[in-house]
């Protein structure tokens, strides 16, 4: 069976990258976006991660003790031996693990991603071919609208007018259809005008 894709809250969760190459710095810029609070453990660290911004740097070996506290961990260093150090730290402590060319070690995969704002797509192979999830994610990226990120922000904030407007979740679910389709005909957020008529047709059943 393939991995099962969980979609986590990182927001300021605790987070250890071991290593400080570009392998780590790939890790890292993937996860930044999504608002964990990150540290990385090198004995030295490559030019872009030593100008990362919001990121805890400790410049010296990893120890067994820099898991304490943490949600996850990353084990991104070109030693197979430390990463599976690592790895099997956390395992013992249950902390989620990835290694970096190993899926067998770690406990969770990256997923090749897709961002919009609220959006996140993944796209996994259960770490058989990178390459593959890479072009699937690159197809799914030129099939969403370019301000898909504004029409999602719009939408979030007409879900408390469709609570009030329609009780019934069927009802509800298909006024936001409707807007959601509307939205993508138009390429854009609606205006006040076009969200108003939108309501009207689908209180009236149009």
């Amino acid at each position: 069976m393939g991995y099962f894709p969980f979609f986590i809250d990182l927001a300021g969760r605790a987070g250890l990258v071991v290593g400080g190459g570009s392998t780590a710095l790939r890790k890292l810029e993937k996860l930044k976006p999504y608002g964990p609070a990150l540290t990385a453990a090198a004995l030295a660290f490559c030019p872009e991660i030593e100008g990362m911004e919001g990121v805890t740097l400790l410049r010296r070996p990893f120890r067994e003790e820099m898991l304490e506290g943490q949600f996850f961990a990353i084990a991104a260093t070109d030693d197979p031996a430390v990463n599976h150090r690592v790895a099997a730290l956390c395992r013992e402590r249950g902390i989620l693990v990835n290694v970096v060319d190993d899926r067998e070690e770690g406990t969770f995969l990256f997923p090749a991603l897709v961002g919009r704002g609220a959006l996140s797509v993944g796209v996994s192979t259960g770490g058989s071919s990178p390459t593959a999830a890479v072009w699937l994610k690159e197809r799914i990226d030129g099939l969403l609208p370019p301000n898909m990120e504004e029409i999602l922000t719009f939408l979030d904030s007409q879900r408390a007018e469709a609570r009030r407007r329609f009780p019934g979740e069927r009802e509800r679910s298909g006024a936001l259809k409707a807007l959601f389709r509307a939205c993508l005909d138009r390429g854009r957020p609606l205006d006040e005008g076009e969200t108003e008529e939108i309501w009207r047709q689908e209180d009236q059943g149009f």
